[in-house]
């Protein structure tokens, strides 16, 4: 392997016949005054060059499909490998983009991932395989005498759509029910489904009871509906509601109801429904509420302390349930929350659970509620509000931290768990 890169005679543009030798493997920075010729050596010339002599390399039918640049002006470069390069752009003020998908450098990332990746259980980090029917047969096999049991193959999973197709289709196939969003039909009286509502349907493969003569009924049903299910078949307990999923895909021997999904480039991606980390979106932080934007710890609770509560006509609600809080639990709204104990603390930010409260209306009325906390009750109306305004008034005790669940990789667990080289792709 040469240890530089030699071009001789490149004429690119506004080059005048230039020959510069560069190392190999360092990181070569080239400077000069605008116009002087460094983007058409670096990109017009050396790059050019490497990605034509790969693209040259592929089939003719991989080359259809891959846009090729045009030859250079200049007389030989040697030391060439294939290359990526990061064009200029300008910056981005989007909190989806980084430096790696503004330069498009995260796209080749993904695709190696979702090549040579080595996937791991997100629980116990312990490599994962794919399961063999048999194995599969065999788990089942291992369920107690006389447990009631359901085996489905699942066609639709968390989609929009009628599916009026189904009940003719699998009944010609010879299967007589259904499971739809949990609840088992006969196909004769497949339910009318709503198109903009998401469904989940499993095929009713058999419905047996176990017992030590069962293995061969059960290995017919798991093909069966390992076969409709694309790999996956579902075993669901009838007595406890409970479902076991088994797959010939990627499976934890400790977690198998671990769902880790087939490596694809789109589920490395944090702006994918597929890769993003389900608590902050692929943001990677998340506004939270934080109690010190909250209290004043100078003043009593009925002075005003809790912040968002001291607007005395729009949070008198709040205020009520607040003071039949204190009063059940036998604390003071008129000590300094600085003096309040922690337990007491805790209970007016983070609410008391399903415990009820009877709050007075006054003119005899009164009502039953329970309390949610400061907390919760700012984070669920930030939520659900239509109201801009309403938002920015929450957002005032809101701060923006890392998220508690990706630490910052932007990334499902499932998806940071896969690794190359012991490395996952936020490394």
């Amino acid at each position: 392997m040469p240890e530089v890169i030699r071009v001789t005679g490149a004429r690119e543009h506004n080059l005048k016949n230039i020959s510069v030798e560069i190392p190999r493997d360092k990181l070569v920075v080239i400077t000069g005054l605008s116009g002087s010729g460094k983007s058409s050596l670096a990109f017009d010339t050396i790059y050019a060059e490497g990605q034509r002599r790969y693209v040259e390399s592929l089939s003719s039918y991989a080359r259809q499909f891959l846009g090729t640049m045009d030859k250079p002006d200049v007389d030989q470069i040697e030391g060439l490998s294939p290359a990526i390069s990061i064009d200029q752009k300008s910056t981005s003020r989007n909190p989806r983009s980084t430096v790696a998908t503004v330069t498009e450098i995260y796209d080749y990332l993904r695709l190696l991932y979702a090549r040579i990746g080595v996937p791991h259980c997100p629980i116990d980090g312990l490599e994962v395989q794919r399961r063999t029917p048999q194995d599969i047969i065999d788990a089942i096999l291992k369920y107690e005498d006389g447990k009631r049991l359901m085996i489905l193959a699942p066609i639709v999973k968390d989609k929009k759509g009628e599916f009026a197709h189904i009940p003719e289709q699998y009944r010609r196939l010879g299967f007589a029910r259904a499971r739809v969003d949990g609840v088992v039909y006969a196909l004769d009286e497949f339910p009318d489904l709503k198109k903009n509502i998401k469904h989940t349907i499993e095929i009713v493969v058999d419905r047996i009871a176990m017992s030590a003569d069962m293995a061969s009924r059960v290995t017919q049903s798991v093909e069966q509906a390992l076969d409709l299910g694309g790999g996956i078949v579902e075993v669901l307990n009838v007595d406890d509601e409970k479902t076991d999923i088994f797959s010939q895909r990627y499976a934890c021997v400790n977690h198998p109801n671990e769902e880790i999904p087939e490596l694809e480039p789109r589920l490395f991606s944090f702006n994918a429904p597929q890769g993003a980390c389900p608590v902050c979106t692929g943001l990677g932080s998340r506004l939270e509420v934080d109690p010190d934007l909250v209290f004043n710890p100078s003043l009593t609770i009925a002075e005003g302390a809790v912040r968002p509560y001291n607007r005395v006509n729009s949070d008198a609600w709040y205020m009520k349930r607040l003071a039949e809080v204190a009063k059940a639990h036998r604390f003071s709204l008129q000590v300094p929350v600085s003096q309040l104990s922690p337990d007491n603390l805790e209970k007016v930010l983070y609410g008391t659970g399903n415990q009820k409260y009877t709050v007075n209306l006054g003119s005899g009325r009164s009502y039953e509620s329970t309390y949610e906390g400061v907390i919760p009750n700012l984070e669920r109306r930030h939520k659900e509000t239509d109201s801009e305004f309403m938002r920015r008034d929450i957002e005032r005790f809101m701060r923006d931290r890392k998220c508690y669940t990706c630490k910052g990789a932007r990334l499902k667990p499932v998806v940071l768990a896969v690794t190359v080289h012991g490395m996952n792709s936020s490394a």
